[in-house]
């Protein structure tokens, strides 16, 4: 663990190396990942401009490498660095807009949509449309995305037999750009 929702938050975080995930957890124990974060992403910002304590959790789900920013050293880097502060405030729009992408996928679409969408984003993120890495379990993108590990496991079956996609382990090579698209715009899996 790196912070707990409700720490004090006097500073945050940048990843040097590995792979961090931000996360909450309902009073059930049901954990939905809000993000996760590779190298050269920093995470845990909010505190450091609201003054108050982290809105979530976070851990690293590798071995990694992790650079604390102090909340004061970084306002004094920020004000005599001006160009620094619209580096972040670009970043945390970036974020903001995929928040919305993300609350819309999860209330309004059916999770083979979710699903869909997903690999497409991963295939833009990785730059390559013929196959990406999934850099996640399959717990942890069930929790991603919304779902069950099993759930997961059944659209992907789907989605295979429909000739979208087919699955080596942790790689998924797309055979159908254009129907994944459709699919995650519809949400309809026949």
């Amino acid at each position: 663990m790196i912070f707990h929702e409700g720490d004090k938050g006097d500073g945050f975080y940048m990843v040097e190396k590995g792979k961090i995930k931000v996360f909450k957890l309902s009073f059930e124990g049901k954990e939905q990942i809000l993000h996760i974060y590779g190298p050269g992403h920093t995470f845990g910002e909010v505190p450091v401009f609201e003054g108050k304590n982290f809105p979530a959790s976070s851990m690293a789900l590798e071995k990694s490498i992790i650079i604390f920013l102090p909340r004061g050293k970084f306002v004094d880097l920020i004000t005599t660095t001006p160009g620094l502060g619209m580096i972040l405030l670009a970043d945390l729009s970036k974020r903001l807009r995929d928040f919305t992408i993300q609350i819309e996928n999860l209330s309004l679409k059916e999770v083979p949509a979710r699903l869909a969408a997903y690999i497409l984003t991963l295939a833009k993120e990785q730059k390559n449309e013929k196959q990406v890495t999934l850099p996640i379990s399959k717990a942890q993108l069930s929790n991603l995305i919304g779902t069950t590990p099993e759930t997961v496991s059944r659209i992907l079956k789907k989605m295979i037999d429909a000739s979208y996609i087919e699955v080596q382990t942790k790689t998924i090579f797309i055979k159908d750009n254009e129907g994944l698209l459709e699919l995650s715009e519809s949400g309809s899996l026949s």
